[in-house]
């Protein structure tokens, strides 16, 4: 038997992607595709260039919460917070990158409301809950913070 597996059999990039993400029930937005294919592209860097080391910090943070370190690997593991400041950076729209850069805000606000404190400075029980908080305050409305970052955070994982 021939394991040989020719271009036209094989599944290439941007098949899988579509694929992953129809599994998963996201919808992808352009942009986010185009950050995704450009994955391999760029390397994954510990440090932010897009975003300010705040921003970098708590987007990371909200990563890990969304996909946290169990027996397979956290969302920080596989170098998902490097993909979303490479998407702010270059492959969202302006203003994709504005609701993104303004939740990561509103974020810390709520959080530092609610605990005193800003969202990468909680227990992860109380990043859970602010961001049960946020999904409930965006569910049925796409193209929120919340639903962004989530979208992000699964393709960077799955790329």
């Amino acid at each position: 038997m021939n394991s040989t597996v020719t271009s036209s059999e094989a599944m290439d990039r941007r098949e899988a992607i579509k694929r992953t993400a129809l599994l998963l029930g996201i919808t992808l937005s352009p942009s986010t595709l185009a950050a995704a294919l450009a994955r391999d592209e760029q390397p994954a860097t510990a440090g932010a260039h897009h975003l300010t080391q705040r921003q970098f910090s708590t987007a990371a943070a909200v990563a890990e919460r969304i996909l946290p370190r169990t027996e397979t690997p956290g969302a920080a593991d596989v170098g998902v917070p490097a993909f979303l400041d490479l998407c702010v950076g270059g492959y969202l729209t302006p203003e994709e990158r504005q609701v993104f850069l303004d939740g990561l805000v509103a974020l810390d606000e709520a959080s530092t409301r609610a605990h005193g404190r800003p969202f990468v400075k909680l227990s992860a029980a109380e990043q859970d809950a602010q961001l049960q908080a946020l999904a409930a305050a965006s569910a049925g409305s796409k193209g929120m913070f919340f639903h962004q970052i989530r979208e992000l955070t699964l393709l960077g994982s799955f790329t």
